[in-house]
């Protein structure tokens, strides 16, 4: 079992920044994607940015591209997700999920079907 807890969640000023942190603990795999998902009152959850553990690679939603940046400190576990330019439509809950292996295609890393643990959430709402 993989264990996820986010953090740095809260209350941000539209134009402002937030950085999201997303710990694993337990049992890792040698080769595997973190995402990061999140989901506003009334809406399906949706994809906002995912990386690739082993190289690095990033993936992003369109809606996200130029504003948010997903990193990874691999001595702490921690994937970092730093969002600048915050609008209030970034209003919702956002979770770091977890892939039991590497995906097996370049879509899987957008679907949140491809993601087996998942944490609690953090929640961001962004005011204006």
């Amino acid at each position: 079992q993989v264990q996820l807890v986010e953090s740095g969640g809260g209350l941000a000023q539209a134009g402002g920044s937030l950085r999201l942190s997303c710990a694993a603990s337990g049992r890792t795999v040698a080769r595997y994607a973190v995402g990061w998902f999140r989901q506003a009152p009334g809406k399906e959850r949706e994809f906002a940015a995912a990386i690739s553990w082993r190289d690095s690679t990033t993936y992003y939603a369109d809606s996200v591209k130029g504003r948010f940046t997903i990193s990874r400190d691999i001595a702490k576990n921690t994937v970092y997700l730093q969002m600048n330019s915050l609008k209030p439509e970034d209003t919702a809950v956002y979770y770091c999920a977890h892939t039991i292996g590497t995906p097996g295609s370049k879509s899987d890393y957008y679907t949140s079907a491809a993601y087996a643990y998942w944490g609690q959430g953090t929640q961001v709402t962004v005011s204006s």
